[in-house]
């Protein structure tokens, strides 16, 4: 068969396959798989470094649907080319217990890279994963010798470029400089709405150009020559981002629904299913028809992929040799073997440290623990030295500066979490970024997602309370604590001290399967003597006694953060009066949790029903553990901090009165 036969054969399987899996599933979106299956396969077939059975290959390229809902297009690719994907499993198409879910899902198909659907998403995690790879290559990489040299694809649509999201990424990769960025836009003027016109009239190219972009347009999305020409220029281009404008038509084929909304999130209906593929010389009686040339075309890959991934372990048995060193430590940074070092270098804080906050505490365990930890990247969305992210000595990632490990983020949180999960998705990198608590509110898409993928970015939350004083309710966090701890799959410290916060940072490193939130204060916290009190080691069992041992308290008193002082301060005053209290610190109520039920009995009896937890946020969630509480259930106030802890309540003798008033 000629090829241009064979890439049409093949073209049309793709398109055939999306539109026969979403009529099955009776949902689904079939119009973009239909207009991108020209594009993709160009991608898939022409350029596309990789290795179906070894999804993991440090240096594959990896390929993002950020235009997440056409997720027929991806599984029908990685079906096609050899993944541990099924025809059946096409066939069972967002149907219960799938491998082929209606977007998407890291970790849940093999060969999906990154989970996307919430539109924009995906644009930025390729990002977040091109500076990755830039790391990993001035790191590494010697003459001769790329270890790492891979390409970022992604298709997006006209709602990955609508979404703030990919404005604020794309802003902050024109200023980088990401030349390994190859992102084709769909560009088919429709929306669920209607036509684009309708609210999205802007000039994209000229946009982009302007953020520092290569731009570059193919007018016909089924000129496969000139897709691959636009490709090939892109990747020639090594200093910016490439964006490849690419008109579509969506739904491209059906006689009634190519170019119309109608063809964008609902299947086309059986009549209209034989029409389109009468219209594309199809049986129009078959379905999830694979011609065997059109397979054994796609299956090339695995060979392909077979050869590539020989040829780089060859190179890398070479760089061994000559590099010893260095490859012992690139194994270890792309496996996430960390070592036992940056354990050791932990800090243990004593009474000559004195009062000091927890971010700055947490300041202090970076720059104890980063040398030791070659792969974390940290940054901050311009609030650096509130947020006590940079360690010094830290070069910046800038584009003369590749090895760089600090990030400079700019104003851009949403951008800041969204590639940090695109950081996180490659293997053995430790993402961490600061703001302050309050903002975590422009990050809840990439907090959600990371949560979802299981994949760990730390967050460096600071400022976390009314503590922060005289910003004022605008930047007093008092519901977030409560929001964050309601995402499934996520894991909220809030030390109460500058020894827990050294052991907040232990348990952030040492989880991988989601994302840890740290919330520090702004405020100095008084030192707790550890020879007086529990070991701060006893963090990472989520609460535990501090003191007051009575296996039948008539009160347990319960405090995180900064307002553990005043439980604390509570306690001594009961127990000088002969009350028999229990001080518990509860800094994650995730990792309580996942403790033996043997263990979360001997901190809460059950018999005891007098417990009072004291946090200055809002009370949601802690009636699981405390009979009341001292929370707060409005915002905040402009004052020093000082005077807002005495008008909400946060005082050593308000925790007294409250206690007694539970004992009467």
């Amino acid at each position: 068969m000629p090829t241009s036969q064979l890439d049409q054969l093949c073209i049309t399987t793709i398109r055939t396959l999306a539109i026969d899996g979403v009529q099955k599933a009776k949902s689904g979106h079939p119009g973009m798989p239909m207009g991108a299956a020209s594009m993709a396969y160009v991608i898939w077939t022409k350029f596309l470094n990789h290795d179906p059975f070894n999804t993991q290959w440090v240096n594959r390229d990896r390929f993002v649907l950020s235009a997440g809902h056409g997720s027929m297009l991806l599984y029908s690719l990685l079906h096609l080319t050899g993944y541990d994907l099924s025809l059946d499993d096409l066939k069972q198409f967002r149907q219960l217990g799938s491998k082929t879910p209606g977007h998407p899902e890291f970790g849940h198909t093999a060969g999906v890279e990154t989970t996307t659907g919430p539109l924009g998403q995906g644009f930025a995690n390729g990002i977040g994963m091109a500076i990755a790879e830039r790391y990993l290559a001035a790191t590494f990489n010697r003459p001769n010798f790329p270890l790492v040299d891979y390409f970022i694809y992604a298709i997006c649509g006209d709602g990955d470029l609508m979404e703030g999201v990919a404005s604020e990424a794309a802003s902050l990769a024109g200023h980088l400089k990401l030349g390994n960025i190859i992102y084709l836009y769909d560009d088919n003027n429709i929306s669920i709405d209607g036509n684009t016109g309708l609210a999205f009239t802007e000039d994209v190219g000229a946009r982009f150009e302007a953020y520092g972009w290569h731009v570059q347009t193919v007018h016909d999305g089924n000129d496969l020559e000139k897709i691959e020409t636009a490709i090939r220029h892109a990747q020639q281009v090594t200093d910016k981002p490439s964006l490849i404008k690419v008109k579509t038509h969506i739904g491209y084929g059906s006689p009634n629904k190519q170019d119309s909304h109608d063809a964008h999130g609902s299947p086309l209906g059986d009549e209209e299913v034989k029409l389109t593929k009468k219209k594309y010389g199809w049986d129009e009686n078959t379905t999830f028809h694979i011609p065997e040339e059109a397979l054994q075309h796609f299956r090339r890959a695995v060979e392909d992929g077979k050869k590539k991934m020989a040829a780089w372990k060859t190179m890398m048995t070479i760089y061994s040799n000559m590099y010893p060193e260095q490859a012992i430590a690139f194994t270890r940074a792309t496996t996430g073997d960390y070592g036992v070092e940056w354990k050791k270098a932990l800090p243990v804080f004593t009474a000559e440290n004195g009062n000091i906050a927890t971010r700055e505490a947490s300041g202090k365990v970076l720059a104890a623990i980063a040398q030791h930890l070659p792969t974390m990247m940290g940054g901050s969305a311009d609030l650096t030295p509130s947020n006590n992210t940079y360690v010094k000595g830290m070069v910046n990632f800038q584009p003369e500066s590749y090895g760089g490990r600090y990030l400079r983020y700019g104003v851009r949180e949403h951008a800041m979490g969204s590639l940090m999960n695109g950081i996180a998705l490659t293997k053995g990198m430790i993402p961490y970024g600061g703001t302050f608590l309050i903002f975590s509110e422009y990050m809840r898409p990439p907090i959600r997602l990371a949560a979802l993928m299981g994949i760990r970015p730390i967050y460096v939350f600071t400022h976390d309370s009314i503590g922060l004083g005289e910003d004022g309710p605008t930047h007093q966090p008092v519901e977030q604590l409560a929001s964050l701890r309601s995402i499934p799959n996520i894991l909220v410290l809030r030390p109460a001290d500058a020894n827990e916060t050294a052991l907040a940072w232990k348990i952030a490193i040492e989880h991988t399967t989601g994302p840890v939130v740290l919330a520090l204060t702004r405020q100095k916290l008084p030192f707790i003597d550890r020879t007086k009190y529990a070991s701060a080691d006893l963090t990472e069992k989520g609460a535990y006694i501090l003191a007051g041992n009575s296996a039948t308290p008539e009160i347990v008193l319960i405090g995180t953060g900064s307002e553990l002082q005043f439980a604390l301060g509570a306690y001594e005053q009961l127990a000088a009066e002969g009350v028999k209290a229990r001080i518990v610190s509860m800094p994650s109520w995730e990792l309580f949790e996942r403790q033996p039920a043997e263990y979360r009995a001997s901190v809460f009896p059950a018999n005891v029903t007098n417990r009072l937890a004291v946090e200055a946020g809002v009370e949601q969630g802690w009636h699981k553990y405390a009979s009341d509480t001292i929370t707060i259930n409005s915002f905040g106030q402009s004052a020093p901090y000082e005077a807002l802890y005495k008008q909400y309540g946060f005082t050593t003798e308000n925790v007294v009165a409250k206690a007694k008033s539970m004992l009467k």
